[in-house]
């Protein structure tokens, strides 16, 4: 029964069950281990631990699983040396948290030491070299688990293929297909589709369209691996057949089909393609924007280069090329130098110097300024960034999509409703630009962070076109930020449709639950995570120093200085609650006691990143991290009684923005 309740998630049902159980075994404690682990709560996990009155090595396999599968490896590491004795587990749960946090040298360490292996260990350092691009090594460890005797399965047959064909080793894929069709490998799908990708990549498109047509079931890798073939081989029409007989399509099959056409000449087929896309990334507009590129048409690639919503190093290399083709290759990279610099500025948080470099730039066109009124809208500087935006307009330039796209989002982070309806009514009529999904997702958030959350329901409705993930995301948002559990259960249903499988929607609901006290649907919200097999992304926050990054998780104690750092908090703690500082329990989502509570955000992994600063970062410069999910209300209101105690500016990027303190204070005015 515990184990049942632990396993299915409803962690706090099976604690209450554990504790009332008079004659406890080792598989009830590893049943309560195993569950605080897998989730994440190694605090209650380790305390379990070191109350058993004797343990087993499923105890210890729990408790190194649990670290590993959660970035922990130090921990990892430091029980699995502890272990009285070990088997295979233990060391494949080594391994496997090694691969998966990028450490290959280390887990083929680990892995060349073992006295015995599996086909779980073989498959854990195949998929490792094969992940970091050393095929070769890859290859060569397929053919040693061959010769020990240990017979691969689909997973391996599906990693090492592709393999094969990033190295065109046709003889070894030949072999490997053989095997395939004399095992029951042949029906699985990722087999197969890996069958397929390995024969484009070595140009022997009959073969793989053999693999293809004979597969008894195909997923949307299959199809795309087979459009791409085509694609790649200047058979244009062929992939757009196939594109048009798929059951479904990704992003990734519209990106196949217009590089295809792009690469292929047809840059107006192409761009027609991409103006019919559903959902476009960073791949989509660099690929639309190197065919106009290679096709001579610079205007064009200047034009769409404006309209991009965000740009990587490929396609800042692009444009440049383009200029350079016109002939204008000097002043292109200076101008493209002096932009690229000021978004680098903006987007680590010095927006001040962001500011300098624009001021300095003698050319100032839509991508600069758009620059800037983004920038200024990422930190929570709504003001400025609508005088730059009144700034542009009386330059004589014209903003574009995306600029529109930061002047809502500065409303938003400032809590301009008003400004912001002005400006997306004047969208057509002023600007003569067609709201996208992006501009309708901006305005939900302004209404939804505002606390109009059935203006921003109605809005969703009246949209013309179909609302996706990101804007129904939007608006549970805001149900979480306003506690209202009616409308984020209505929402759930259509994001579950429409991504289910994304963790968000499930762990937003689950805390909207949870922060409400409704701990047993907060707890079958996790059990159908568990269920559909959906992992939720732990929070952690990560701070530069001497050109070396550090990652803190909630608890963590990994640091080599991790007795300085606590030693840090626990004098900052009472130096803040002195202050005024109390603690907000309110955003620790576990049914625990109060005590616990307090306990629990003492150690968020924000404020252990900033602990860590300060021990490490001469004494009056400022503080930056980040977060990888939203700063909780807790860390936000301590983090403004530490800027002011050890006077210092902090900076903290989480999911949504720039947070800087300063003397007690936040540049979002507690608006975020």
């Amino acid at each position: 029964m515990i184990a049942g309740y632990a396993n299915s998630g409803r962690i706090d049902e099976a604690l209450q069950l554990f504790q009332k159980t008079p004659h406890r075994d080792v598989v009830s404690w590893n049943s309560m281990i195993a569950g605080y682990a897998q989730r994440g709560r190694f605090d209650e996990a380790l305390e379990l631990f070191h109350q058993m009155p004797q343990r087993d090595v499923v105890s210890w396999n729990a408790m190194i699983g649990g670290y590993a599968q959660n970035g922990l490896v130090d921990e990892a590491l430091d029980l699995f040396l502890e272990m009285p004795e070990t088997d295979v587990i233990s060391w494949n749960s080594m391994i496997a948290g090694y691969v998966q946090n990028g450490y290959a040298d280390e887990a083929l360490n680990l892995f060349q030491q073992m006295q015995m292996t599996d086909a779980i260990s073989w498959n854990a350092m195949i998929a490792a070299y094969s992940r970091h691009g050393h095929d070769e090594e890859s290859l060569t460890l397929f053919c040693q688990m061959q010769q020990t005797g240990i017979s691969p399965d689909h997973f391996t047959l599906a990693t090492v293929l592709p393999v094969c064909g990033n190295l065109e080793a046709l003889k070894w894929g030949k072999e490997i297909h053989e095997a395939a069709i004399r095992s029951s490998f042949r029906f699985d799908v990722f087999v197969g589709s890996a069958l397929v990708d390995m024969y484009v990549k070595c140009y022997y498109l009959e073969d793989a369209r053999k693999v293809f047509d004979r597969m008894p079931v195909r997923d949307v890798v299959s199809w795309n691996a087979m459009m791409a073939g085509y694609a790649q081989s200047g058979h244009v029409h062929e992939a757009l057949k196939l594109f048009e007989e798929m059951p479904e399509q990704n992003v990734i099959s519209w990106n196949v089909l217009i590089a295809g056409y792009a690469q292929n000449g047809h840059v107006d087929e192409a761009l027609e393609l991409f103006q019919k896309m559903p959902k476009r990334d960073i791949v989509s507009w660099t690929t639309m924007l190197t065919g106009f590129v290679q096709s001579g048409r610079v205007d064009e690639a200047v034009e769409h280069f404006e309209k991009m919503p965000e740009r990587n190093v490929v396609s800042w290399s692009t444009m440049i090329a383009g200029y350079a083709q016109n002939g204008h290759a000097g002043e292109g990279l200076e101008l493209f130098k002096q932009m690229l610099l000021a978004d680098m500025y903006a987007k680590c948080g010095r927006i001040e110097d962001a500011r300098q470099v624009f001021d300095k730039t003698s050319t100032r066109n839509v991508v600069s300024w758009t620059t800037m009124i983004v920038g200024y809208a990422m930190h929570g500087y709504g003001t400025q960034a609508l005088q730059a935006f009144e700034q542009m307009q009386n330059s004589g330039i014209k903003p574009n999509n995306v600029t529109l796209i930061g002047v809502l989002s500065a409303c938003c982070h400032a809590g301009l409703v008003d400004d912001g309806w002005q400006y997306f009514n004047g969208m057509i009529e002023v600007y003569n630009i067609t709201p996208t999904l992006e501009h309708y997702c901006c305005m939900v958030d302004i209404l939804g962070r505002a606390g109009h959350l059935d203006a921003a329901q109605d809005f969703i409705t009246k949209m013309p076109m179909q609302p996706d993930a990101a804007v129904w995301r939007t608006l549970l948002g805001a149900c979480r930020l306003h506690a209202d559990i009616t409308l984020a259960e209505h929402v759930v249903q259509y994001l579950i449709e429409l991504d289910s499988k994304n963790a968000a929607h499930y762990v937003l609901l689950s805390n909207i639950y949870a922060s409400s006290g409704r701990w047993d649907d907060a707890e079958k919200v996790w059990k159908l995570m568990k269920d559909r097999r959906i992992e939720k992304v732990p929070g952690c926050s990560w701070i530069d120093v001497k050109n070396k990054t550090y990652t803190f998780l909630v608890g963590d104690r990994s640091h080599p200085e991790t007795h300085k750092i606590y030693a840090v908090l626990e004098t900052l703690s009472a130096q803040i609650k002195e202050a005024g500082y109390v603690p907000d329990t309110d955003f620790v989502l576990h049914d625990v006691e109060e005590e616990q509570k307090v306990h629990i955000i003492h150690y968020h992994s924000e404020k252990l990143a900033i602990a860590f600063g300060l021990i490490s970062i001469p004494a009056g410069m400022p503080i930056r991290i980040v977060k990888n999910l939203r700063v909780c209300g807790d860390c936000h209101s301590a983090i403004k009684f530490i800027s002011k105690i050890v006077g210092r500016q902090i900076t903290v990027r989480d999911a949504n923005r720039f947070h800087h303190f300063k003397d007690g204070q936040c540049s979002c005015g507690n608006y975020w």
